[in-house]
């Protein structure tokens, strides 16, 4: 799925490690991403964490979609900053689920994303 995924290849985000309900996604802040007051553009953040909660909710076959997400920024992001998401599946119940997205600049939180995706029939 993400080898398809132009929006999110074309930024550099790759894929770190993915598994049943998981997924953790990678991306480095470039000069394009940086915003008018020098700071990464969240817009990017939620990018990067919308990826990696695809990645997760796709893991168990069936294609899955986002049917909405919300995020926190915690701290700002800057050039060059290494940033990554890690999505955890929380809860699935029929064709909807909920996962959690943290992302990270090392060992800080720099957001965390709630996800609800919804089975396509």
């Amino acid at each position: 799925m993400l080898a398809d995924d132009l929006a999110s290849t074309a930024l550099g985000i790759r894929l770190l490690d993915a598994g049943p309900g998981r997924a953790a996604a990678a991306m480095r802040i470039t000069e394009t991403m940086v915003n008018g007051h020098g700071i990464g553009h969240g817009g990017y953040v939620f990018l990067l964490a919308d990826t990696a909660f695809a990645c997760a909710c796709n893991s168990h076959g069936p294609v899955t979609v986002a049917a909405g997400a919300d995020i926190t920024f915690v701290a700002a992001v800057h050039l060059g900053d290494d940033l990554v998401a890690t999505a955890t599946e929380r809860t699935v119940y029929g064709r909807s689920g909920i996962y959690d997205v943290t992302v990270t600049r090392g060992d800080e939180v720099v957001a965390e994303f709630r996800g609800r995706s919804r089975t396509l029939r």
